[in-house]
């Protein structure tokens, strides 16, 4: 039981802003508490659009704007809150493992080296780092995160520190070098070439972005092109069997003969697609390695370190594809339909003719593009799913109902069995059901609101990091009759709206990495849009704001 109110304190104790545990909190006059910085970030939007300061949560206004007090009481609890969920660390984590950088300083057994610095070339603990802070001559040494390479700053033929860089020659030198081997060679600090490569790194980075934009869109081209020709080659063999059907026996060998050649060039057709659809895919992901790699390259705080592996980075190959997919204009099977439609009217002695010219048409076939994404509800509920929750991930205060389709916030706790899928820190449910393909469903909230997310299934279930939208493996939507927000991997995107509906709409392409959010009344408005490259398979998401009654239906849709 003491555990279970642990639980509940630290939701209680949330800033609605942020979603995290109050920092720095402070009440205003309404009751309602936040974290200092965003209640502050708040009404500065708010007067930036000349708007009065207000509560985020009941709307209450307030002239003059309130002056911010520390809330004393809330501070304490949040850190007695966090002095109960700490552990003290077990002392092997304060020491050196083989992975880890040790201190230089440390005698006998070395603890990990929390900064490494340039000017001492030394790794240091947290107890040997401390004159860096409190001596005034070291307080200007610079200091870079842990690093096993500091040797490698060292000049192999003088011994000293290389703190400038040879054009000339490409590498890294120190001062006697400049004035020796290298005298009348163009050096220049090793800082003011870093930041010439930086800008160059820089440049690399776009190049490679563009070039995933451009295949993603080819890719989405190319799958809508596959539905496209399936769709087209199916009504055509219908069409044709159709037609065929009233020529009795005399037709019954050219429908045969029809229909083949319609699957046949088909297959051509989509077998192409789809090969190149892959080629496309693995540049993308080769190109994504590369870009992960130029970004970690970009964060190196160590000069020289960055110029030895710049310099050995290999050049951005040219593509092996098309920069785009140009589809030829529209002509379809359809007139695959029309010359059979003519045959059927003409007699036996012209079967021939109409043959040959049937058989041009299936040759001289092309298909052309379609709208992505719906533009109607009538066209979202075309891919429609019925979802339900998974109780073994369901938070302990989150009631299950109508069918495990109803998620209602409980004052007690739930008498759960244990699972290691259950989230334990966080109010939210995972969908039972994956979602793959293109799919559609809708929420209805009741009582403050929360989050409607898309995640993959192995999401942490503890900790802040286990909140949807807090990580890289969930995508979420903040919903409530005030605000709205979008977040993935911490980052909010905060967006307007005039007046948000009670239901959210949730329109998910898997293969396309297309996920859509809209607000659902009379009409349905476009709140956030994402796209991205999913890697799993995913499921659905619910979160709920801590307070009693509070509910969310994913509703049945007809």
């Amino acid at each position: 039981m003491a555990q279970q109110g642990i639980q509940l304190d630290q939701e209680t104790l949330c800033c609605s802003i942020c979603l995290d545990l109050l920092k720095e909190p402070v009440t205003i006059p309404c009751g309602h508490s936040y974290c200092r910085r965003c209640i502050n970030n708040y009404w500065d939007e708010e007067e930036k659009e000349e708007k009065i300061p207000s509560c985020p949560q009941c709307r209450q206004t307030f002239t003059p704007r309130p002056v911010l007090v520390k809330s004393t009481m809330l501070a304490d609890l949040v850190e007695q809150l966090k002095k109960t969920e700490l552990q003290a660390p077990p002392a092997d984590r304060c020491y050196a493992g083989p992975a880890d950088v040790g201190c230089d300083f440390c005698t006998g057994r070395k603890r990990k080296a929390i900064k490494s610095c340039l000017q001492c070339l030394a790794s240091y603990c947290e107890q040997h780092l401390q004159p860096h802070y409190d001596v005034a001559p070291l307080k200007k040494h610079k200091l870079v995160e842990p690093s096993n390479k500091l040797q490698e700053n060292i000049c192999s033929l003088h011994d000293e520190v290389m703190k400038m860089f040879c054009r000339t020659d490409q590498q890294c030198i120190c001062y006697l070098c400049s004035v020796d081997e290298h005298k009348g060679h163009h050096t220049v600090s090793a800082a003011a070439e870093r930041k010439e490569r930086q800008r160059e790194l820089g440049e690399s980075r776009q190049q490679v972005q563009q070039r995933i934009q451009d295949r993603q869109k080819d890719v989405k081209v190319l799958q809508q092109e596959v539905k496209d020709i399936n769709q087209s080659a199916d009504k055509a063999v219908r069409d044709s069997e159709e037609i065929f059907s009233q020529l009795i026996r005399l037709m019954e060998k050219r429908s045969s003969d029809v229909k083949q050649q319609i699957r046949s060039q088909q297959k051509t057709e989509v077998s192409g697609a789809e090969e190149l659809q892959e080629k496309l895919e693995q540049e993308i992901t080769e190109l994504r390695r590369k870009d992960a790699e130029l970004q970690q390259l970009s964060h190196t705080e160590d000069h020289i370190q960055f110029l030895h592996n710049y310099l050995s980075l290999p050049h951005l190959s040219e593509s092996t594809h098309s920069a785009s997919i140009n589809i030829r204009p529209l002509r379809h099977f359809e007139e695959v339909t029309a010359a059979v439609s003519k045959v059927r009217d003409q007699l036996q002695n012209m079967l021939s003719e109409g043959w040959t010219k049937i058989s041009l048409t299936l040759t001289d076939l092309d298909v052309s593009l379609s709208p992505a994404e719906p533009k109607t509800r009538a066209g979202f509920l075309r891919y429609s799913l019925e979802i339900t929750m998974d109780p073994n991930t369901a938070y302990t205060q989150l009631l299950l109902s109508e069918g495990n389709r109803k998620v209602t916030w409980m004052k007690k706790p739930q008498s759960y069995s244990a699972h290691p899928d259950r989230f334990t820190d966080r109010s939210q449910v995972q969908s039972t059901e994956s979602l793959t393909g293109r799919c559609y469903w809708e929420v209805e909230w009741r009582g403050r609101g929360g989050i409607v997310a898309v995640t993959y299934k192995d999401i942490k279930r503890g900790g802040g990091e286990s909140l949807f939208g807090n990580n890289e493996k969930s995508w979420s939507l903040y919903h409530n009759n005030n605000s709205c927000f979008f977040r993935h991997n911490s980052i909010n995107t905060p967006f307007s709206v005039p007046s948000p509906s009670s239901r959210v709409g949730v329109y998910l392409d898997q293969p396309a990495g297309l996920l859509s959010f809209y607000s659902v009344s009379d009409t349905m408005t476009l709140l956030h849009r994402v796209q991205t490259t999913f890697t799993q398979p995913l499921y659905a998401g619910i979160w709920l704001y801590p307070s009693v009654g509070d509910n969310a239906t994913l509703c049945k849709l007809k």
